[in-house]
Formats: C-alpha cells, structure tokens, sequence
C-alpha cells in the first residue's frame, strides 16, 4: 500500500469564492450542471510548463464540461443524454465510461433533498455505450431516511441496459473520529507539462514508432475538458518499465462554482481516465487488443473544487485472467484526501 502513515486532519479555508447557480433539480427545465471555458494551451513545445495557466475567469454556460454531463428531463426520474454530447475517446470502442457515470450521478442528484450530497456510488458497466444514439437514465428512489438517501440508476441505450448504479446520498455531518493517509510528496503541477504537450513531444520525436505517433495525433486531435499534468512523462507514454504506480495532477477547464454536487461529477467523470491504464505500467511492450472497465466505485470524503488542481494517486495491486484491478486517490493541494477510487476491468492483449 502506498503512504501508510496516518496524520490528523486539517481545516482549510479556499481563498476564491465563486458565485453560480446551483444545480438545477426542477423538473421539466434541463440541467445545467457543470460549466467550463477553454484554457489557451501553450501554441510550441519551446513553452514553459506552468506559464500558460489561466486567471480567474467567468461561467461559461454552454462550456464542454457542461455539454459533457447536461441531461434533459423526459419524465418524473427519467433523464436523457443527447448523442451530439457523448464521447468516444479516439482510441476506444465504446462510449468513455467516466462520462455514463457522471451522467448518472447527475440523474440521482435530481431526486434528492438539496442538502445531501453522495459520499458513495458502486455502478456495473454491463454493455459498451454507442455514441450514435442518446442514453436514457432512470432513478428508482430506493429510500429517503432522516440522513440518507439511497438510489438505483440504470443507462439505457436501444432498451439495453449498459450501466447499472447504487449511489448514497446523506447530510453533512461532523465526527470526533478523524484520520487520513498522507498526501505523496510529488513534483508541483506548475513545474510539469500538461499531456498535450507530452503528446506533441512524443510526436515529433525519432525515438517513437509510427504506429504510437499516430495514434499520439488522434489523442491530440480530441477536445478534452480536463487538464492533465503527470508526474513522470516517460510512465505516462509506457516507454519504459515501471511500477503499476501513477501521480497525475487534474483540473477541470474552466469555473464550475460552488455546488459540491457539481464537482462531484467532475470527478466522477475524470475519475476513469487513466485508472485501469496503471496495469499497463510493467509491460510498456503489452499490445492491448480489448480494454474495459468493468466496474467502478467511488467515495467521496471531503469537500473539494476539481477547477483547482488536484492528485490523482493511482496504483494497480493485481492483474491476471484477464482482469486488472486498481485503486485512486484524489487529494486536494493542500493535503486533504478528498476521495477514493476502486475499479476492475477487462484487458486483453499480447506481448
């Protein structure tokens, strides 16, 4: 396990407050849940990591973020995601895992109390989403008690069933009981490159097989909403052999506000970007032929903002049978485990 230590915790203060509507739970009126504005990258390989981060900027309503996790409501705890804002990442079969959960999540959070927020969600993808047709989400209210309340979500496309979701919800709540791991002592996000650059390096460079910098320019030629900053460059590409380990720093693009709810389903959303893929870390030579996630769990622990930076502490403790299993962490900056991540998916392939 990494960082067993366990330290006290701490109350942080954000310096930025922001001001945007919370999210809309009325039904029949859309759900404006997350909103986002472009970061200008840097324009050459020559620029400095760190100095094209952005000021403070306005709400963007119609940002990708928010085109990303916008649901309609069709009915009483029925929702629906348009096929125009589903994503295929440029490398996969189906649509990204991350963004039916964030949807989903979205749908569960249309039913609850205002005062509630999720502190877990257990979902199943049981069938790959395709981009071509819209999804519908329906909530069952499992249960509303003094403090908690439970829902069943399932994504249906073309009558299947492709994703099946537990989430719980509850009031905050203080406890004398408090502890947490300690944070990985990583390089800052300011002194790193973000994957874009990352990409347009391996690109260009001799050092790369034509069959990776093609696929390296199809990653790049997609729209992203999140920023990602690893750590170590060389793990992030699988050019060398190493541990199933990864640091990832993540924000997402643009203002999002205020609603805890909301940075939740960021987070859900980038939460599977690059988890399953610390498997891959000890083989840089294993040749994927099929890659899935088959399962994903998330607990939320404290309240955070995922358009500041954020750790995502990766690690993979097994993998064989054809299945890898790996577990997050999201810290914010100041030290303060804000979640955790579990998920197991299908990999295939050869050496």
């Amino acid at each position: 396990m990494l960082a067993e230590t366990l330290k006290p915790m701490q109350v942080v203060t954000f310096l930025s407050p922001r001001v945007l509507p919370s999210l809309n739970r009325s039904r029949g009126i859309t759900v404006r849940c997350v909103t986002c504005r472009q970061v200008g990258m840097a324009s050459s390989l020559g620029t400095e990591a760190g100095k094209f981060d952005p000021p403070a900027a306005e709400p963007d309503l119609e940002g990708v973020l928010h085109k990303t996790l916008d649901l309609e409501t069709i009915d009483v705890n029925i929702y629906r995601a348009k096929s125009a804002n589903l994503w295929k990442p440029a490398l996969a079969r189906f649509v990204f895992g991350g963004q039916i959960v964030g949807q989903a999540m979205v749908a569960s959070l249309m039913t609850v109390p205002r005062d509630r927020s999720v502190h877990s969600l257990h979902a199943y993808f049981l069938k790959g989403g395709n981009p071509n047709f819209p999804v519908i989400y329906h909530v069952e209210r499992t249960r509303d008690g003094a403090t908690y309340s439970s829902r069943t979500v399932k994504a249906i496309q073309n009558g299947d069933n492709i994703l099946a979701m537990q989430v719980s919800c509850k009031e905050k709540e203080e406890s004398v009981l408090s502890h947490q791991y300690t944070m990985p002592d990583v390089p800052p996000p300011s002194s790193l490159l973000n994957t874009e650059q990352i990409l347009q390096k391996a690109v260009a460079s001799s050092e790369i097989s034509e069959f990776r910098k093609i696929a390296f320019s199809k990653l790049l030629a997609q729209e992203v909403p999140v920023e990602l900053r690893p750590t170590e460059p060389c793990v992030y590409l699988r050019t060398v052999p190493s541990p199933p380990i990864r640091y990832i720093w993540v924000r997402a693009k643009g203002h999002i506000g205020e609603d805890m709810n909301m940075h939740q389903c960021v987070a859900a959303y980038f939460s599977d970007m690059a988890l399953l893929g610390t498997a891959l870390n000890p083989e840089p030579k294993f040749k994927v032929s099929f890659m899935s996630s088959l399962d994903h769990s998330i607990w939320f622990h404290n309240s955070f903002h995922v358009d500041e930076w954020m750790l995502l502490e990766m690690e993979s403790p097994q993998a064989g049978m054809g299945r890898a299993f790996s577990l997050g962490r999201l810290w914010r900056q100041d030290g303060i485990l804000a979640a955790s991540v579990a998920q197991e998916g299908v990999i295939r392939g050869k050496l």
